[in-house]
C-alpha cells in the first residue's frame, strides 16, 4: 500500500516520503479500513517537526503521521463482526501511541476507534471528527448542558472554535466568540450572537459588559496561556475553563487569586485520553447535532496523499477556516 512516512524529525519536505508498506492484517479485535481521506491537524506537524516537550526522537523506526481519517472497513480480525465489512467509519486516535496513522491507503486499528458514519455524512466531515470535532464538543458539553449559559469561545474561526460556536448554539448557549475582524461575519453566521477581536485589549471589561457584569459560564480556551489574566475577570464565580490549547505560551503565569475568589474551575482537554464514556458522549452530540443540520464541519483545503508536505505547511502557516484534509484515492 501507499503511505506517507517519516523515521526523523525536521521539515515536512525534508523528512515526509511516499512509500510503499505492506498492507496490515487486522489483528483480533481490529478492523481494516481502506481510507479515503486522512486529517491534517497541528499535533500532527508538531509530532513530525519534534517540537513536543522533552521529546528528542521519534518513538517508532518508521511512522505514518495523522490520527483523524474516514474509509471504509475492508476486513475484520477475530472477534468482530463480520457484517461491519463495507461500513463507512471515521477513526480517532488513528496514530496516539502507534506507529501507523492515517496518511495511507490502509490502516488496521482496534474496533472502537472506527465508528460508523452517520448516513448523512461525508467521509471528508467524518475525517474532521476525531480531534477538532470531539475537542469542540467535550469542550462545550464536558460540564453537561449548556442551554441557558452563556459560553465565551475564543478563535471562532478556527477548526474546532467553528465547531464550538455552532454546538453551543445547537445546545441552546448564548455564545460570545473571538476572532481576527476578517472572519467576523463567518463566526456569526456560526451561531455567535457577538463576535471580538481577540487582541482587543479591554476584551475581558466587553465581555463583561456584555454579560451584565456577571461574566461567561463556560470558556472554551485555545490560547490559555496568553488569556489566563483575562479569563479571571471575564469568567463567571463558578465557572469553567475548557483549556484544550496554549500554543504561544506553555508556560502561563497563572493569578491563582483571582481563580480562586472566583471558584473558576480549569478544565485542561486533551482529547486523546477523554475515558470511553466521555468519548461515548461526545461522538452521541456529534452525530446528532450534525443529523440536525446544526454542525457543518469547515474544510480549509484538501490535498493528494503525495502532497502531504504541501498540506503539513499549509497547516503550520496558520490562519486556516477549517480543516486541512488528505484525498485518497
Amino acid at each position: 500500500m501507499k503511505a506517507i512516512t517519516y523515521s526523523a524529525f525536521g521539515a515536512a519536505a525534508d523528512v515526509l516520503r511516499l512509500t510503499d508498506l505492506a498492507t496490515p492484517d487486522p489483528a483480533p479485535g481490529e478492523v481494516l479500513v481502506r481510507l479515503t481521506h486522512s486529517g491534517v491537524n497541528p499535533s500532527d506537524v508538531k509530532a513530525r517537526a519534534g517540537s513536543r516537550p522533552g521529546v528528542t526522537k521519534p518513538p517508532f523506526p518508521v511512522i505514518v503521521p495523522h490520527s483523524d481519517g474516514a474509509g471504509v472497513i475492508e476486513a475484520v480480525g477475530q472477534g468482530v463482526e463480520k457484517a461491519r465489512i463495507g461500513q463507512r467509519v471515521w477513526i480517532w486516535n488513528g496514530q496516539w501511541r502507534r506507529p501507523f496513522g492515517t496518511a495511507a491507503e490502509m490502516i488496521a486499528l482496534p474496533a472502537a476507534q472506527a465508528v460508523a458514519l452517520p448516513e448523512a455524512m461525508t467521509n471528508a466531515e467524518g475525517a474532521t471528527m476525531g480531534i477538532p470535532g470531539l475537542t469542540a464538543a467535550h469542550c462545550v458539553f464536558g460540564g453537561g448542558q449548556v442551554s441557558g449559559q452563556t459560553l465565551l469561545i475564543s478563535g471562532g474561526a478556527g477548526a474546532v472554535g467553528h465547531d464550538a460556536v455552532q454546538l453551543a448554539r445547537w445546545g441552546g448557549a448564548r455564545v460570545i466568540a473571538t476572532a481576527s475582524a476578517s472572519d467576523f461575519d463567518r463566526v456569526r453566521a456560526a451561531g455567535a450572537e457577538t463576535v471580538l477581536d481577540y487582541r482587543d485589549p479591554d476584551l475581558a471589561a466587553k465581555v463583561l459588559e456584555l454579560t451584565g457584569g456577571r461574566g461567561v459560564d463556560r470558556a472554551v480556551e485555545v490560547e490559555f496561556g496568553r488569556n489566563a489574566a483575562m479569563l479571571a475577570q471575564a469568567v463567571a464565580e463558578n465557572g469553567t475553563v475548557a483549556a484544550y490549547g496554549s500554543a504561544l505560551d506553555m508556560n502561563p503565569v497563572l493569578p491563582f487569586g483571582a481563580y480562586l475568589f472566583r471558584a473558576i474551575t480549569i478544565d485542561v482537554v486533551l482529547i486523546y485520553l477523554l475515558p470511553d464514556a466521555q468519548r461515548s458522549t461526545a461522538i452521541g452530540l456529534l452525530h446528532r447535532a450534525h443529523g440536525a443540520g446544526a454542525l457543518t464541519p469547515a474544510i480549509h483545503a484538501r490535498f493528494a496523499l503525495a502532497d502531504c508536505a504541501a498540506a503539513h505547511v499549509s497547516v503550520e502557516a496558520g490562519r486556516r477556516s477549517g480543516a486541512v484534509l488528505l484525498e485518497i484515492p
